[in-house]
């Protein structure tokens, strides 16, 4: 018998396929139209429907059909335009008739690497699992401290280095043998410090992110610094910054990223001779959790006149980073040549550092680091990191968590007698699940020295709506509809910046009372207790014994 399915129908796919369905209620939806205006895929559209309704009326009923002709929305079959499940169909619905429901049974990523291209896309990795540092608690309660240690009223020292530490016998100090009077030995090469708040904001670009929200961080950190008195800081990541901020007092609270694109340095170098302040300092990319082994990238949707002209290239072109800085080809040269001539430009009074991708490589960078006078510290970005703009398969399949790489990396440096000396820092899914003071402390505690937050900070500053189950996640082709990730000033529009600073503060005054409550029973208030791991357990026993901590449960 002849199939009466005709071919064009037997290609296209089935509302089953995509991650996220559509449940539309044609009763209570007014047809205002808001729900297709918001959606940034144009995963819905209006539609005209038929309907057979069967009725019976009269003294003698007799069934009878009738075609009912209406209006509604539809969900559009598509994998180009596949509904992300961002659910801004839903906030701007007036009468809740419209919601994106997820799909477990889906095979998008089947379908979505069509034409040769795989699927890129923003956000983390779509892995709900609950994560290593989720597993560790705090359980070295000191009996004579507590109560004593008051998080509310005792005072406490929350504070951390970036910058090379030197040891005692290191100092630049000498004793006059006539008077014995301590002098400072000024022929001593001393490095750079800053003293930093142990939670810094990551490093996310002017282009990766929209400019209302980079003001509205900015904003935040400044008045953290001015007001609160809590020294944050925050990484610029690739791309320069707005050259206004390059000659205020505020870049003393910026640390400048340069990476194997130079992206932005030419205008960075040209107003160094006219910063009246230093930055905080320097940070070199060589990989990044998200995408381990890539460089990075920007994509043509997002690079439009603003960013082309901070970034000093053409309008509406791909913007990918080399996998590597063009001039080297190891570690050893990076150090000698990237470390020492940016260390330089600054004068020898910058923290200048590396930052890598988790990998089981990354105590081979340590070590060379660590013979390194002008090295200030090794930035490590786990598997969890997120990112504006990567291959699915980088971003789900490829990478080192970040609590086993960073606590190899302590326990390498205390092997060598210099984990006082080399700080590390450390960052990939730190507060993944909301949890964000305890797994910064946890972290502090594996051997971490401070921890960078990315993913956390937009989505408790401005409400960013991807998660672990590839919800939005368009942060790479410019259409967040929050006008978090894009350049586009119709969606950033959505933004107010001076709402997104007060809740940078809000968020770093909770983590400091939160770091508080946990540091107070453990009788630690003068000095982080960095590699004090005899205070964590885990309620797994290989996670215990990978680690190297107690197992309790």
């Amino acid at each position: 018998m002849e199939s009466k399915i005709r071919p064009d129908y037997n290609h296209q796919l089935s509302l089953k396929e995509l991650p996220y369905i559509i449940r539309w209620d044609p009763a209570k939806c007014t047809r205002c139209g808001k729900c297709t205006a918001v959606c940034p895929t144009k995963a819905i559209e209006p539609a005209v429907f038929k309907q057979r309704i069967v009725i019976s009326e009269g003294p003698i009923p007799t069934p009878s059909p009738v075609f009912k002709v209406f209006s509604g929305i539809k969900q559009v079959t598509d994998v180009e335009r596949w509904c992300t499940g961002c659910n801004m169909c839903n906030m701007v619905c007036p009468n809740d008739a419209i919601m994106p429901e997820y799909n477990p049974q889906n095979k998008f990523l089947i379908h979505k690497n069509r034409g040769g291209y795989p699927y890129r896309r923003g956000g983390r990795r779509n892995d709900p699992s609950i994560s290593t540092l989720d597993r560790l608690k705090f359980t070295r309660i000191s009996m004579l401290t507590d109560p004593a240690l008051d998080a509310q009223r005792h005072e406490f020292y929350i504070r951390t280095y970036i910058g090379r530490i030197l040891p005692a016998e290191k100092l630049p100090l000498k004793i006059r043998k006539e008077d014995e009077t301590l002098l400072v030995d000024d022929t001593v090469f001393v490095p750079p410090v800053r003293e930093i708040f142990p939670i810094m904001i990551g490093s996310m670009s002017m282009g990766a992110l929209s400019p209302r929200m980079w003001e509205g961080l900015m904003m935040g950190v400044a008045y953290l610094n001015e007001v609160e008195n809590i020294p944050v800081v925050m990484c610029s990541g690739e791309g320069g910054v707005p050259p206004r901020l390059l000659k205020s007092r505020f870049i003393k609270y910026m640390i400048l990223q340069i990476a194997s694109g130079y992206f932005g340095w030419d205008e960075i170098l040209h107003a160094v001779p006219h910063m009246k302040e230093d930055p905080a300092g320097i940070e070199i990319k060589y990989g990044q959790g998200a995408k381990p082994g890539d460089g990075g990238l920007l994509m043509a949707q997002k690079v439009l006149p603003l960013i082309a002209k901070i970034r000093g290239v053409p309008t509406n072109v791909d913007l990918p980073s080399p996998p590597t800085h063009q001039t080297k080809y190891s570690i050893e040269e990076a150090v000698a040549k990237m470390i020492t001539s940016m260390s330089m430009v600054f004068g020898f009074r910058v923290p200048v550092y590396p930052k890598i991708s988790g990998t089981k490589t990354a105590k081979a960078v340590l070590n060379n680091l660590a013979r390194n006078p002008f090295a200030s510290a090794l930035s490590i970005d786990g598997e969890d990191g997120g990112t504006g703009a990567a291959y699915n398969v980088s971003m789900d399949k490829m990478g080192h968590p970040i609590a086993s790489n960073i606590r190899d990396c302590y326990l390498d440096l205390v092997a060598s007698g210099k984990q006082n000396e080399l700080p590390l820092i450390a960052a990939g899914g730190v507060g993944k699940t909301g949890n964000l003071a305890a797994n910064a402390a946890a972290l502090i505690m594996l051997g971490a020295s401070a921890v960078s937050i990315g993913k956390y900070i937009m989505q408790a500053a401005a409400g960013c709506l991807g998660d672990e189950y590839n919800r939005c996640n368009v942060c790479n082709i410019g259409k967040c509809p929050k006008g978090i990730t894009t350049q586009n000033p119709k969606l950033y529009k959505r933004l107010d910046p001076e709402k997104v600073a007060e809740r940078v503060v809000d968020v770093f005054k909770s983590a400091n009372m939160e770091l508080k409550k946990i540091f107070a029973p453990m009788g630690r208030s003068t000095q982080l207790p960095i590699g004090m791991s005899d205070g964590l357990s885990a309620d797994d026993k290989a996670i215990a014994d990978r680690l190297k901590i107690d197992y309790a449960c």
